[in-house]
């Protein structure tokens, strides 16, 4: 439809998915790498309980503590007797998984 009244949605998507990326990758620029886990958790929290705001929102704050501690210990004990830094790591986990996320959401059409 939108193609008929002359405009180029796969243009647009494009245009979407690289905005999206952008504003992420700033996000983290300005946050630092253990930001992913404050981006990450919102979508896991909602994965577990559905649509619910009230319950995604007191869900994301065990989670997000969860995953900075797991990193934490695998960050320890994956290059021991040295550490891996913890932001290295969650940065290793968050964007496969927010790619996945952007990848993975239909656009809305307006």
């Amino acid at each position: 439809m939108a193609s008929g009244l002359g405009h180029r949605p796969r243009l647009v998507r494009l245009l979407v998915v690289v905005a999206v990326a952008l504003l992420v990758g700033s996000a983290t620029a300005i946050a630092g790498p253990i930001a992913f886990i404050g981006l990450v958790a919102p979508f896991v929290a909602r994965a577990l309980v559905g649509p619910d705001v009230r319950a995604t929102l007191w869900l994301c704050l065990p989670i997000g503590a969860a995953l900075t501690l797991g990193a934490d210990v695998v960050s320890r004990l994956v290059v021991r007797p040295s550490e891996l830094p913890l932001g290295v790591l969650t940065a290793l986990i968050g964007a496969p998984v927010l790619v996945a996320v952007v990848r993975s959401r239909r656009l809305p059409t307006l």
